[in-house]
């Protein structure tokens, strides 16, 4: 008679003797900073393959980028054919959809995401990987000792908090990059079709068996950063509505309160009209009310335009990217 263990271990995927491990990485304008990366990613790849009897491929998308990112990208992919494939946007649509393009493209038995500017050194894959060995299906990162701005750190912190508090998506770092899953979350990730998306919390969402280890982090090797102020706010964003309704239904309340107040501040002024007489002074405050209330109304509508704009780009269904082009080796040589 079959034990529930025994089905419960039917349920758990199996890993393959010799698994394949994909490392998905989005290049937008990271010129100066690649040639460091291709010698540091594949010296760590050539080790694993001995330390861990693993496999690999490493899927490279290039996101538009305008400078000499997709010339060297093609000329790696001659130097290293058989574990190298390159993805070509024909324009710029983001590092999610980029990571999105590069699981489509991937084939390994577990991916891990990378970012191409060195900030999360490459030789921190070999613990990803010992971990997605052991049965972990995702495995998240927390960045030790940041080397960004003090402002950019406590800004992040600030902002994986109250993200927690909204979203209910447990994960201590989510603005790194650099994790491990295996194919079924990568498989149920593809499965979603928004257009605007969190890879690290989709991910979560799907996981059953998920773990979070610290990770060095260091300088960006070369050039600045992609991501600008409003577009982290804008990133945010996207994260807070896309996986929650929770703001909605905070402004629906905070709306209940404010008309209640406004309810009850018309009574109190009503009857200090017909005990006192009338008042100039009163005015002032009825302003001060009106200027308030007509903020916070200017901000639900943004709030609920959030939504409503999400749904209008959903339902156009117009592709996520573009791909012009994949550099690969014919599967038959």
């Amino acid at each position: 008679m079959q034990t529930i263990s025994d089905s419960l271990l039917q349920l758990t995927p199996q890993i393959p003797s010799n698994p394949l491990v994909s490392i998905v990485i989005p290049v937008y304008n990271e010129e100066d900073g690649l040639e460091q990366l291709f010698l540091r990613l594949y010296t760590t790849l050539d080790k694993l393959v001995v330390d861990l009897s693993v496999r690999y491929e490493v899927v490279f998308v290039n996101d538009g980028s305008r400078d000499q990112s997709a010339a060297k990208l093609a000329a790696q992919f001659e130097k290293r054919p058989d574990t190298t494939r390159v993805v070509l946007f024909n324009g710029n649509f983001g590092q999610h959809m980029a990571i999105m393009a590069g699981f489509s493209y991937s084939k390994g038995d577990f991916v891990i995401t990378l970012d191409a500017d060195l900030q999360n050194p490459p030789e921190e894959i070999h613990r990803i990987v010992q971990h997605l060995l052991e049965g972990h299906d995702y495995v998240g990162t927390i960045r030790v000792a940041r080397k960004d701005s003090r402002f950019r750190r406590y800004a992040s912190k600030a902002m994986n908090q109250l993200r927690d508090r909204i979203t209910k998506i447990t994960i201590t770092d989510q603005g790194c990059m650099m994790r491990g899953y295996n194919r079924r979350i990568v498989d149920l990730m593809k499965k979603s079709k928004e257009l605007n998306t969190f890879i690290p919390a989709l991910g979560f969402t799907y996981a059953s068996n998920p773990i979070e280890i610290n990770i060095n982090h260091e300088e960006r090797f070369a050039g600045e950063s992609k991501y600008s102020l409003y577009q982290l706010i804008r990133l945010n964003f996207d994260l807070v509505t896309g996986f929650s309704v929770l703001p909605l239904q905070a402004f629906s309340l905070i709306g209940f309160f404010l008309a209640l107040g406004s309810a009850t501040l018309f009574i109190y002024l009503m009857i200090r009209r017909f005990i006192i007489g009338a008042e100039v002074e009163g005015v002032f405050t009825l302003f001060a009310l009106n200027f308030f209330l007509m903020g916070v109304l200017l901000f639900g509508l943004g709030l609920l335009g959030e939504y409503v704009g999400r749904i209008y780009q959903q339902v156009r269904k117009r592709p996520r990217y573009v791909v012009m082009g994949v550099l690969e080796q014919d599967e038959q040589e």
